[in-house]
């Protein structure tokens, strides 16, 4: 079992930054892949980066490439999203979630998520 709670979300204005957190408590932390997914109201929930268990293969969606980066400290049983140049269509709830598969990218090979944490970019 894997418990995760997000933190670091709020409000920022366009062009600045933030940095998600995720806390995963639970044995093996290091063995699990782990993503952030963002859901917009009224639109579906899109991949945004994934990492795999050690850290050493990232992937991100198209709309996020080179603005965010994904990281994990798998000594601290937490992942990172550190958010750059945000822009008003950044505004989303994230949610951080945890996969037994190596590394995924699809909303469907993740078995353990957050409950997510609101993100809003200011104009």
């Amino acid at each position: 079992q894997v418990q995760l709670v997000e933190s670091g979300g709020g409000l920022v204005q366009a062009g600045g930054s933030l940095r998600l957190s995720c806390a995963a408590s639970g044995r093996t932390f290091s063995s699990y892949g782990m993503g952030w997914f963002r859901q917009a109201p009224g639109k579906e929930r899109e991949f945004v980066a994934a990492i795999s268990w050690s850290g050493g293969s990232t992937y991100y969606g198209d709309s996020v490439k080179g603005r965010f980066t994904i990281s994990r400290d798998n000594a601290k049983n937490t992942v990172y999203l550190q958010m750059n140049s945000l822009e008003p269509e950044d505004t989303a709830v994230y949610s951080c979630a945890a996969t037994q598969t190596y590394v995924a990218v699809t909303q469907y090979e993740y078995t353990y998520w957050g409950q997510g944490t609101q993100v809003t970019v200011s104009s």
